[in-house]
């Protein structure tokens, strides 16, 4: 039985299977030095979640239940049995939203001790034949109007965690330098690999191995749900500044502890990126200047 994700070389061919797809990647003349992890799948489009989860709202809690469903494609977000939601703190909305493949969704104000977040409870008035059955006896919530997310007793930031997303993080031995308008910035032979499924690898070095006077903190920060809250540098080589180009995960979650105080580089924005004396290509991501 082949491990799920795993990769086989057949006849210079990359196989990556899994349970839902077979992602096949051609490796002649290929001058990627570091295959990229396997997309991210986007179906199922539905899962049910064993988890409890919960929001809250005002120091209320509005929703808690063991029963949830997740929509994974974008926007992600839990859907909740109306009878586990605070239905009496919710009023009509004035929007509604129609999605081809889903049905049309109804909004509805969510209001607590005189404080409303207005249009941010949502239920399906109309289903389609794809969305999940009964789906319009759920709720779900906008994520950024709630002021807590729980998963279990573990609180998530920016959206749900979705089961099909992997992290691993790995030693390695691999030799990378990275260059900015000629001059080293970082040059490391024991850098940390961070694979996220659907992501470009990212390499994480201590910063003993950075020319740190080049780096400017700045006040820039990004959250991830599996890795943390993550803090920014600049670099800045000739006199020229190349904003928010590395960063850094100062208290990551536990699934990405290793990479803790280590700093990492968008690859794809800098000059040159060394690995093991090949130069790195630079693929265009969605972070790509």
């Amino acid at each position: 039985m082949f491990r799920d994700n795993a990769p086989l070389k057949v006849n210079s061919k990359i196989i990556f299977i899994n349970l839902y797809k077979i992602t096949i990647m051609n490796t002649e003349n290929n001058n990627n030095i570091i295959p990229q992890y396997p997309p991210l799948l986007s179906e199922p489009a539905w899962v049910p979640v064993a988890k409890k989860v919960r929001c809250f709202f005002n120091n209320e809690l509005i929703a808690n239940s063991e029963r949830v469903m997740l929509k994974r494609q974008f926007p992600m977000t839990y859907f909740f049995p109306r009878e586990d939601v605070r239905t009496d703190l919710l009023n009509p909305g004035d929007q509604e939203q129609h999605n081809d493949k889903w049905g049309t969704t109804v909004s509805h104000h969510i209001s607590v001790d005189g404080k409303t977040a207005n249009n941010s409870a949502l239920i399906y008035k109309e289903q389609n034949d794809a969305a999940p059955e009964n789906i319009n006896n759920y709720v779900t919530f906008k994520w950024e109007a709630m002021d807590r997310w729980m998963e279990e007793d573990d609180e998530v930031i920016i959206h749900p965690r979705d089961p099909y997303n992997r992290i691993d993080v790995c030693h390695s031995s691999r030799h990378v330098r990275i260059e900015i308008e000629g001059k080293t910035v970082a040059e490391t032979t024991c850098p940390m690999l961070l694979f996220e499924t659907g992501l470009p690898v990212r390499f994480y070095i201590r910063k003993s191995d950075i020319d740190m006077k080049l780096l400017k903190p700045t006040d820039h920060q990004t959250g991830c749900p599996y890795k943390g809250l993550a803090s920014y540098y600049s670099v800045v080589t000739n006199g020229n500044e190349t904003k928010n180009i590395a960063w850094t995960y100062p208290f990551p979650d536990e699934e990405a502890l290793k990479i803790k105080g280590l700093i990492a580089f968008y690859s794809e924005n800098i000059d040159t990126v060394f690995i093991d004396g090949k130069k790195l290509p630079n693929e265009k991501t969605k972070w790509s200047f």
